[in-house]
């Protein structure tokens, strides 16, 4: 089965995180994506996706209890890629060869350490393959397009 890992804008969406005008429809889109995906691929969370995701489901209002109740329920229900050295190491090289944010390098070093195909995020480069990840954005192209399982 695929693995198929999530950046933590896409967990935001899935959490219900709807601070601007066109986050509505983005929210819809990553729940159905999910839907679509149940029983399809295997679901990974970065640690650093989720991490970030309590940062944001702060900023949007969210009680730390809160925050910390949705993290662990994702947590929960998708497997877990750890951040350990050998992943910075990785995510390091991949910042000097591909001018990526550290924290996006982290993001898709962890999905390759956890042997998944897919990166679905909505601000890293579409199409950008690395260690044999592609980041995927599902909010702009159809499933059909990059999932055939």
């Amino acid at each position: 089965m695929m693995r198929i890992a999530f950046d933590s804008n896409i967990l935001a969406y899935l959490a219900g995180v709807d601070r601007v005008a066109d986050d509505g429809p983005k929210i819809v889109r990553a729940r159905a994506v999910l839907t679509d995906l149940s029983g399809r691929a295997t679901l990974v969370a970065p640690a650093q996706t989720l991490g970030e995701l309590f940062v944001v489901l702060l900023r949007a209002g969210t009680t730390r209890e809160g925050a910390r109740d949705i993290v662990l329920k994702f947590r929960q229900t998708f497997g877990g890629a750890d951040t350990g050295d050998e992943t910075l190491l990785s995510a390091l090289d991949l910042v000097v060869a591909h001018k990526l944010q550290l924290w996006d390098a982290l993001i898709l070093s962890a999905a390759a350490d956890a042997g998944c195909e897919i990166l679905l995020s909505e601000d890293m480069q579409h199409g950008f393959v690395w260690r044999g990840v592609t980041v995927v954005n599902p909010l702009a192209v159809p499933m059909m397009s990059w999932f055939s399982g």
